[in-house]
Formats: C-alpha cells, structure tokens, sequence
C-alpha cells in the first residue's frame, strides 16, 4: 500500500491527559502535512483542533464517554452534542462494557443509539474493547452498533487491557453489514501491524504512530 493510502485510512489520536495545546497544534500539523484521514481528540481539543483543520481534508475526530464507558445515556447524548456543536466530524463512542457483558443487549443498544442521534449525521464509531468480550460477545456488540444506527465498530481504546487483534477484527468485519466498517486501534505502531489489521477488514486505523506508519509504506 502506498504512502497517500495509508494515510487516508489513519486517525492520528492524541488522548493522552497530560496532551496540551501546543501538542495538539502539533498534531494537527503532522495531520494536514501526511493528510491523514483525522485528527482523533479528547472533547476538551475539539474547538481549537476544528480551528486549525479549517478548510483542509482532514477530519475532527473526538471520543465519548471515554475511557470507560460507563457514563449514563444521557451524559454521552450531551458530550457528543457538545463535541458536534464545537467542530467535531465523527464521534467514538465507547460501548457501555458492563451492559455487555450482563447480556443486556437493549441497554447497549439505546446507549449507542443515544449518541447516534446526537450526532445528527456525523459520523459514528462504536469502541468495543473487545480485550474484556469474549467471540460472542464482539459478535452481539457488532449487532447492536448496527441496529443503533452506527457506522463503525471500533476495537479499542488504547486504555484497557489489549490492543487491536487480527483475529477480533476479522470477526467484527464479519459480524456486520457491507455499509458498516472497522476501526482497528490500540497498540499500532508499524506498517506491518496496520497492514495485518487492514488484511483482516480493517478500513480505518486509530494510532499514535502515524507518522512511522506511513513512512515504512511504500513509496
């Protein structure tokens, strides 16, 4: 894959709590520089990063209910209104873990659809942290996120226990509809990890190495 496709398939994230605005001037630099398909920031970020990428390609990509989850409904449809009404692009959303893996799949289901309809129209990936689903478990998730209206199923947060895996990403690519995609995140840091992930059915890469990433592509 060459350089300019893989940079359009990458989210260049800072998600770090110590990140500050001079790093996400920086971020959004590299970003324009490689084209990358967005920036991806915590809420906080979201206005001065929509700031800067004004009138370039790149996309603002923020994070809702972020680490966790485990924020109500009702506070995930607020901050993802927030991130919109500040620039945000697209929205990740991370799936509420605890009513997964209770098996209470209306619950996941309304809590993703909540952010869905905040977002009015953005774009929606939904973070499953498969690390702590089991096959199954990725599957159902896969089937809510796709019942709730969202766009994506995402892998990770970079923030549990695991990382993006080859083998949950083939899962997730086959657990949805052609109109839905995968986002395979957490713990990329070489071409060779993105490219494995992207032969497995990932079409957006969520990392902090997207500058390594791109320059061992091919020229």
């Amino acid at each position: 894959m060459k350089k300019n496709e893989i940079a359009a398939m990458i989210d260049h994230t800072l998600l770090k709590a110590t990140a500050t605005k001079a790093q996400i001037e920086q971020l959004c630099a590299e970003a324009k520089e490689y084209v990358f398909a967005s920036v991806c920031v915590n809420p906080v970020h979201v206005a001065e990063a929509a700031r800067l990428l004004k009138d370039s390609p790149v996309k603002v990509c923020t994070v809702i209910g972020f680490p966790l989850g485990a924020n109500t409904s009702e506070v995930k449809a607020f901050e993802t209104m927030n991130a919109v009404s500040n620039g945000a692009d697209e929205i990740d959303t991370v799936l509420n873990v605890g009513a997964a893996k209770e098996g209470d799949w209306t619950k996941v289901e309304s809590d993703i659809r909540a952010v869905v309809n905040a977002a009015a129209g953005r774009l929606v990936k939904v973070i499953l942290e498969t690390c702590y689903l089991t096959p199954d478990e990725i599957a159902r998730a896969c089937k809510a996120a796709e019942s709730a209206g969202a766009n994506f199923v995402k892998t990770s947060t970079g923030f549990g226990s695991g990382g993006a895996k080859t083998e949950d990403v083939a899962l997730m690519k086959k657990s949805i509809p052609a109109c839905m995609s995968v986002k395979a995140s957490g713990g990329i840091h070489t071409y060779q990890e993105a490219m494995a992930l992207i032969d497995a059915g990932a079409s957006r890469i969520g990392a902090s190495a997207g500058i390594q990433i791109v320059r061992d592509a091919e020229d």
